[in-house]
C-alpha cells in the first residue's frame, strides 16, 4: 500500500473528514516518526510494532568490481520490530482475545489440562 492509497482508504472510511485534512494527518504522523528516529528516540505503536534507529559500526568493505578495500563509515539505520498482533494477523491467525483473568479460564483458554490436584468446576 502506498501513501496515496492509505489516504484514499482513510477518506473512504471517514467521509466526514476532508481529503486535505487526511493528507495533513498522515503527513504529520510520518514526520513525527521520522523526527523521533532522528533524535534517537523509539516509536512504539501498540499492536502494530516499534520503530527504532540501530547504530552500525564503521567497517571495511570491498569494491565488488575491483576487490579493493573501501572504508565504510558508521551510520544509524531505521529498524522495525513488528508487534505480536501484527505478526499473528500476517501469519493468517486472528488476533487473540485478552487473556483470561481466572486460573481455570486461563487453562481452558490454552487448552491445557488442569494442574495436578487443582479443583475444577464442572458445569
Amino acid at each position: 500500500m502506498t501513501k496515496s492509497e492509505l489516504i484514499a482508504q482513510l477518506a473512504q472510511e471517514n467521509p466526514h473528514l476532508r481529503q486535505p485534512d487526511i493528507e495533513a494527518i498522515v503527513a504529520t504522523i510520518f514526520e513525527e516518526v521520522i523526527a523521533a528516529l532522528s533524535r534517537g528516540d523509539r516509536v512504539e505503536l501498540r499492536g502494530f510494532g516499534a520503530f527504532s534507529a540501530k547504530q552500525r559500526e564503521a567497517r571495511t568493505g570491498r569494491n565488488p568490481r575491483t576487490g579493493a578495500a573501501v572504508a565504510v563509515d558508521g551510520k544509524a539505520v531505521p529498524y522495525f520490530k513488528p508487534g505480536k498482533e501484527l505478526r499473528e494477523r500476517v501469519n493468517g491467525g486472528a488476533p487473540q482475545a485478552p487473556a483470561a483473568t481466572g486460573k481455570a479460564e486461563a487453562q481452558a483458554a490454552t487448552k491445557r489440562p488442569p494442574a495436578k490436584g487443582a479443583k475444577v468446576k464442572v458445569a
